[in-house]
């Protein structure tokens, strides 16, 4: 198996991806093939031992930039390493693909080079996101901000089959994100939104409100693109204030510092499960091959972590889970 990356992709190309991908190799079986500019990802590659049977380097010269729009960056610079990461993935010549860059231009591409799965209206972004119970599934995390009942409906089943498939979790318990938990609240997409999902054959309990996600009462989290992007990013504010009000306080006085002290292992691990590092990235769902985006601002150690979940995805029966419920039926079945 090899799983490709966009060298050049994100605020630290190529260095801190290149970093990334050979210090990944310790946590993956897959080979990795860098894409972008040759001369300098052999350059990094120069700094470290590594076993060079598994690191390929595929060559492109051009990079689409946070400034490119995305659908003329795709279309213009088809020799970016972003375009030829796409091909190669089409091509079946990675099994995998993984980009921090600019990501407009990674779902442009995923649809215009990639293709999405048959039955499916828009891809969406699935992130991880934190809970007391573990890992839950956002769907979408910012990829449509306008979206149809029809829409949330195919994110439920994108995400309830990748986090049985990947997370290991039966029946994952499907929400919606609304203003109240009743049936009836809401605006007009969540509530067709409600009726859709009611109707379907997902392990659904209803509406849930934004204060009840840190919890962990469902293990799918469904709603618009604009929405889940806000979530986010709120709780990574939020994650990162608390930390240093926590700081501030417990750093007070010399009985506070001994009892910060103490503690110093539990505020460490807390630090790390709330990280996005550890989770590397997340997969574009609704593409018929696998594809990943990896936080702009990821160093190495997200992009050694999005290399390990990539694999893992490419190796699960995601996509072909997604096309077997969703596939237009023939009028004979």
């Amino acid at each position: 198996m090899k799983i490709g990356i966009d060298a050049m992709g994100g605020d630290n190309a190529p260095y801190e991806i290149v970093k990334g991908a050979v210090e990944a190799l310790s946590i993956i079986e897959s080979q990795i093939v860098l894409v972008g500019k040759e001369d300098l990802i052999n350059k990094e590659l120069e700094k470290y031992t590594y076993d060079k049977d598994r690191v390929f380097v595929h060559n492109a010269d051009e990079v689409i930039t946070n400034e490119d729009k995305p659908v003329n960056g795709i279309k213009k610079k088809k020799d970016s390493s972003m375009v030829v990461g796409f091909k190669l993935l089409k091509d079946k010549e990675i099994d995998g693909f993984i980009s921090a860059g600019n990501t407009g231009a990674l779902l442009a591409g995923g649809l215009l080079k990639v293709g999405r799965i048959k039955g499916i209206d828009r891809p969406a972004i699935a992130s991880v996101y934190p809970t007391l119970k573990g890992l839950a599934t956002m769907v979408d995390a910012g990829a449509n901000a306008d979206c149809k009942p029809r829409n949330l409906l195919e994110f439920g089943i994108m995400g309830s089959i990748y986090t049985k498939s990947v997370y290991g979790k039966d029946q994952p318990k499907v929400g919606i994100v609304n203003i109240g938990s009743e049936k009836g609240k809401g605006n007009a997409l969540t509530q067709e939104s409600y009726d859709l999902l009611e109707a379907s054959e997902l392990n659904f309990i209803g509406n849930v409100e934004g204060r009840e996600l840190p919890e962990g009462v469902c293990d799918v989290i469904v709603c618009d693109g604009f929405t889940g992007n806000v979530i986010l990013k709120l709780t990574e504010g939020v994650a990162k204030s608390f930390g240093k009000m926590l700081k501030t306080q417990i750093t007070k006085g010399f009985f506070r510092k001994i009892g910060a002290a103490i503690l110093s292992g539990g505020f460490k691990d807390l630090k790390k499960e709330m990280d996005y590092r550890e989770y590397g990235g997340a997969p574009i769902l609704g593409v018929s091959r696998p594809l990943v985006k990896a936080h702009g601002s990821s160093d190495a150690l997200a992009i050694k972590n999005a290399v390990k979940y990539c694999e893992i995805y490419s190796k699960s029966d995601v996509i072909e889970g997604i096309s077997e419920i969703v596939r237009p039926k023939k009028k004979d079945e």
